[in-house]
């Protein structure tokens, strides 16, 4: 308990240093147009009113939360403040404008397309109501203002947590449903499962010939789900996945078109890693599809499933999945786990039999295993801080048509809004004296 407590201690100390500085920030913007002394006098008191905010909050957070809301909102307005002084600084812009601008900033952050719609219109209001009250206010007021209002608003509005801290600083035996499984670098890569052989001391398997992303569908099994009732050409995919070929059509909604654009320039390609195609003409650039796999020196027991899928032109990466399942309370999931710098991005599916014969992957499930979870692997320690994302929703279901064809639909949905469907269809390589299977028990 002594060394907790050392190791606690610095890190207020830190954060508190941390948030007296984004105060100074803060209050020098909005105090920049009445000259030095009051410049002086904004800085002291924004750096010590927000170190004071940070050590309130943190000491009222209890265990595996986040600090307090309205602590959030004051760091918000004392981050945005400078960017609207900049902003005014730069381009002369006027209360209203720089209203809207803000509101548009916090309202993507907040992601929700409700959210981005609402932002700049209640920045355009605040804007408006500050500079017909106030002649000549400071456009750095009008965004920190505009921040706290739409912050204040949404809390109001959309009560449900878009992302709440599940768990901080724990051992990876206390979160079953998370891959824990980061990449070391920046980059990950079609190369991420030979750099992770390395570091577990595993027999590298590149391509690995007949295999699935999961070793029997009998390891899903529970009391909703009987694997004896699945078709037996869709056991097949899952338990030998390499055996197929698989075609891909995306589905984008219009609405999301714009940012995923944005993220994919941004994010997806630097790092690496969830770079869906935008459309069909881009997977008619052909699809490389392989599942990489680790195996312990001792017993050649697979330890590791990678699933790669890279664009074939460049090999320049698609995603980079791996693919576990555990058990608990007598039920089988499905953990994909999509490795990030220092962290993972986990997607537990909980199984569900189609009618048809057909499964269902799902993480809308019963219980509090099913979900999306962010996760940061501390280096040193292993140990894991854990966000659940609760806004995030998949379902992919796996089925032989009425023609005959075994085909999946991967649908994803953002706040209740699905956003993107992944339609495919599979095709069976030549035999190479793996048995066929025809749909007959």
């Amino acid at each position: 308990m002594e060394n907790e407590g050392v190791r606690k201690g610095p890190d207020r100390r830190g954060s508190a240093v941390f948030a007296g500085a984004i105060g100074a920030l803060g209050g020098a913007a909005l105090t920049a147009g009445w000259g030095t002394t009051a410049i002086v006098i904004g800085t002291v008191v924004g750096a010590v009113a927000l170190a004071a905010v940070d050590v309130v909050a943190r000491t009222l957070q209890k265990p595996d939360e986040v600090p307090a809301l309205w602590s959030r909102i004051v760091v918000s307005a004392a981050l945005v403040a400078p960017l609207g002084w900049l902003v005014g600084r730069l381009t002369g812009l006027g209360p209203i404008v720089v209203g809207v601008l803000a509101g548009a900033l916090v309202g993507l952050l907040g992601i929700r397309p409700h959210k981005v719609v609402l932002g700049p219109l209640l920045g355009a209001g605040v804007g408006w109501a500050l500079g017909a009250i106030w002649g000549g206010v400071p456009v750095a007021v009008v965004a920190a203002v505009t921040v706290v209002v739409f912050r204040a608003a949404s809390a109001l509005v959309f009560r449900d947590a878009q992302v709440s801290l599940l768990a901080e600083d724990v051992d990876p035996a206390d979160l079953p449903f998370v891959v824990p499984l980061e990449a070391r670098t920046r980059y990950v890569g079609t190369g991420y499962v030979r750099e992770l052989a390395t570091v577990l001391g595993g027999d590298y398997h590149p391509a690995t010939p007949d295999i699935g992303i999961v070793a029997s569908l009998d390891d899903l099994a529970g009391p909703a789900f009987a694997p004896g009732e699945v078709d037996p050409r869709v056991r097949e995919f899952y338990e030998h996945t390499t055996r197929f070929t698989l075609d891909i059509v995306p589905e984008w909604r219009l609405w999301v078109r714009p940012g995923y654009l944005l993220y994919r320039t941004l994010v997806a390609r630097p790092l690496g890693q969830a770079n869906v195609p935008m459309n069909q003409r881009e997977t008619q650039r052909g699809i490389l599809s392989r599942i990489d796999t680790i195996t312990r020196p001792e017993d050649g027991t697979v330890q590791v499933r990678g699933w790669i899928r890279s664009f074939a032109d460049t090999d320049e990466p698609i995603y980079v999945g791996i693919y576990t399942t555990y058990r608990h309370e007598g039920r089988g999931y499905v953990s994909v786990g999509f490795p990030l710098p220092q962290a993972s991005f986990t997607a537990t599916l909980e199984p569900r039999p189609r009618a048809d014969g057909g499964l269902t992957l799902t993480s809308r499930g019963r219980g509090d295993q099913p979900g999306h979870y962010l996760t940061y692997v501390d280096a040193e320690t292993r140990r894991l801080t854990a966000l659940s994302v609760h806004g995030f929703a998949e379902r992919l279901d796996v089925y032989v048509n009425p023609a005959g064809d075994l085909v999946a639909e991967h649908a994803f949905s953002v706040f209740g809004l699905p956003f993107l469907v992944l339609h495919y269809r599979m095709h069976r390589k030549p035999a190479d004296g793996f048995p066929v299977s025809d749909g007959s028990p």
